[in-house]
């Protein structure tokens, strides 16, 4: 019995040993990151029979196990995955908020003083000093906008290149866990201190994608991005990269790549960091810099319409004062095509009408023989598109989309950006200061007319017979229906005509011409009377221009030029304090995660200050056995001498 006394104590003070050796460890792991508490479970050994009655034999340490729970950890990981793409989602929009708070400022500051600027000619006219510093305005507001794209254009590449950047340390994470898994494989999934550092990639891994987790009966995992895409498969690791985006190279795409394989991801079923940058570039930054292009493009057409309208310091018709809104550099970006295409088309956007544009995008499919719709990408309305000859297609909201060259195919899809480039594409082209058309010609229209008729003068030679001037004014009739004129003079009598014309151009014997804008659709006949005299000190077109700050000229009629730019900025604001109110919400569903995690598998000092009394109560008591059993065989050794 002192021999059996003696292995039982021995075995009391080894399980003593162990549990005071997990129970310091755990002590020591207070403060390690992702570390799991460990309990050692023991358990008795069998039992002897001596007699009638059975004794035990002791005890031992059966296993060494991690606290863990998997609905716990799962909670966490989906609680992480939504708190940083809520943060990375405010980060971002922050950062775009400051923009527009901080540099966006100068741009309604820009337009106000072009504006202020054009009430100075009017209030002098022929001022060389004012006209010169009109000119420099109109330069320093058309910069403006242009920095202002260059900012936006520089926070895409910072997007991504956060992008880009998270993705090699996703690859960097996928080989961290394939071998994990084949280490795990040789043990059994027993070793917990890889499984620990397994759970802390995975949840650094929630952080950039939605991550589903997958237990293998090998002790290995399976990891999955967003549901659908397989990350880590046993010991085989993919990878995940960027390629040039489609249709818009500078809009890289994620692919995930396995041998020879490539699969473009849906960064929608992402989630994380990943999934909120995408947002971000989609849903923010393009339609930012299409609205600041709508800008760009009222601008300019409007301030060039009113040229058009008037007469510079010289008494000709005035020129434009920015590039034209369907210059090429006014229009790069208009068309995105995507390379599954497989027809030959080569498409381009005219702007016909900036006052209609939204500012949005649209997605233009080709259905075999002709069917061509036009599909709004925010709203999602589709509108079909008619074709006329030789190759324009309308029916957009305020441009055409021109067919240049080649023939579209089944299937074919084009991404349409009608405001794109054109905030980093204007520039002023007026140089002389004299150019600017403060005086306007005197265009009545007979009180008869139908008004769905609007003319513009485009030409005029002063030194011809019968050129009209005060005095002298002639009449037009203008008959769209048969696309005929004819001229009369003060007195009403006809001098000239009926002459055919060709729309919308109308050429007069008497030293003008102009175009006509007939938006009836059988037909009207319109008189307008004209009296193209023209004084230096008139400044009625001056006025006019200086005006169009009131004027609402751009979504249908609805908003200012101001006003386009002051609704992104809003949108911007309202956007940045939504994704504050997203990151409080999901913090409180992380923490309320982490708690809980933390409650089931985090070390708890007092908890194991305690253990580590009561394991070493154990060990001194079983050694007191160890002492006893000593003593008793002592004791029945001197006995026998």
């Amino acid at each position: 019995m002192a021999i059996d006394l003696l292995n039982i104590a021995r075995q009391g003070v080894l399980a003593s040993q162990s549990q005071l050796s997990v129970t310091s460890n755990n002590i020591n792991n207070v403060n390690t990151l992702g570390y799991h508490r460990q309990v050692a479970t023991q358990a008795a050994t069998e039992s002897q029979r001596l007699g009638n009655s059975f004794y035990g034999t002791g005890t031992y340490v059966s296993d060494v196990k991690r606290v863990y729970n998997e609905f716990a950890a799962r909670e966490l990981r989906i609680g992480q995955t939504s708190l940083s793409a809520a943060e990375a989602s405010y980060l971002k929009m922050s950062e775009l908020d400051q923009l527009y708070s901080q540099i966006g400022k100068m741009v309604p500051a820009g337009l106000n003083d072009f504006f202020a600027s054009m009430n100075s000619i009017a209030d002098l006219p022929t001022d060389m000093a004012i006209r010169s510093s009109t000119l420099g305005s109109a330069q320093s507001l058309a910069k403006t906008l242009n920095q202002m794209q260059s900012h936006l254009d520089n926070q895409t590449k910072q997007t991504n290149s956060q992008i880009e950047s998270m993705t090699t340390r996703i690859n960097e994470i996928s080989k961290e866990l394939g071998n994990i898994n084949l280490e795990l494989m040789k043990t059994g999934g027993q070793d917990s201190q890889l499984l620990d550092k397994q759970d802390a990639l995975i949840q650094e891994l929630s952080q950039y994608s939605q991550v589903n987790v997958i237990p293998l009966d090998t002790g290995a995992k399976s990891i999955m991005l967003g549901g659908s895409v397989m990350l880590v498969s046993g010991e085989v690791s993919m990878s995940v990269g960027v390629t040039t985006g489609d249709p818009y190279p500078n809009e890289p795409r994620i692919t995930a790549t396995t041998g020879n394989q490539s699969l473009v991801i849906d960064p929608s079923k992402l989630g994380g960091q990943l999934g909120a940058l995408f947002d971000f570039r989609s849903d923010t930054l393009v339609p930012a810099s299409q609205e600041l292009g709508q800008l760009a493009l009222g601008i300019a057409d409007a301030f060039n319409d009113m040229q058009s309208k008037g007469f510079d310091l010289n008494g000709n018709i005035g020129q434009n004062i920015f590039r034209d809104i369907n210059d090429p550099l006014m229009s790069s970006g208009r068309v995105g095509e995507y390379s599954t295409n497989t027809g030959t088309a080569k498409l381009s956007v005219n702007i016909d009408d900036v006052g209609q544009l939204s500012g949005g995008g649209y997605e233009l499919s080709f259905t075999a023989p002709a069917t061509y719709e036009l599909k709004d990408t925010q709203t999602g309305n589709i509108t079909p598109l008619t074709l006329n000859p030789p190759g324009e297609l309308v029916g957009g909201d305020g441009f055409t989309i021109n067919i240049g060259s080649g023939a579209m195919a089944d299937g074919d899809k084009f991404e349409i950006r009608p405001t794109s480039g054109a905030a980093s594409g204007l520039t002023t082209v007026m140089t002389d200061p004299k150019g600017i058309a403060a005086a306007a010609p005197k265009i009545t229209a007979d009180a008869a007319n139908s008004g769905e008729m609007d003319v513009k003068v485009n030409n005029i030679n002063r030194n011809a017979a019968g050129f009209p001037t005060t005095g002298g004014e002639l009449t037009v009739k203008i008959d769209s229906a048969t696309n005929t004129f004819e001229v009369f003079d003060a007195a009403g009598t006809s001098i000239a005509g009926p002459s055919a014309f060709t729309p919308p151009q109308i050429n007069t014997p008497f030293g003008f011409s102009f175009e006509i804008d007939d938006r009836s659709a059988a037909g009207v006949s319109d008189s307008f009377t004209f009296d193209l005299s023209f004084a230096e000190g008139d400044n009625s077109n001056a006025v006019a221009m200086a005006e169009l700050a009131d004027a609402k000229l751009m979504n249908g009629g609805t908003t200012t030029l101001t006003g386009v730019f002051e609704n992104t900025k809003l949108d911007v604001g309202n956007k940045t304090k939504a994704a504050e109110v997203r990151v409080e919400s999901a913090d409180a569903i992380y923490q309320q995660a982490y708690k809980r995690v933390q409650s089931e598998s985090g070390v708890n000092l007092d908890e194991e200050a305690a253990n580590l009394m009561r394991f070493q109560q154990s060990y001194q008591a079983s050694a007191r056995i160890m002492t006893t059993a000593q003593q008793l065989f002592d004791t029945l050794i001197s006995s026998v001498r």
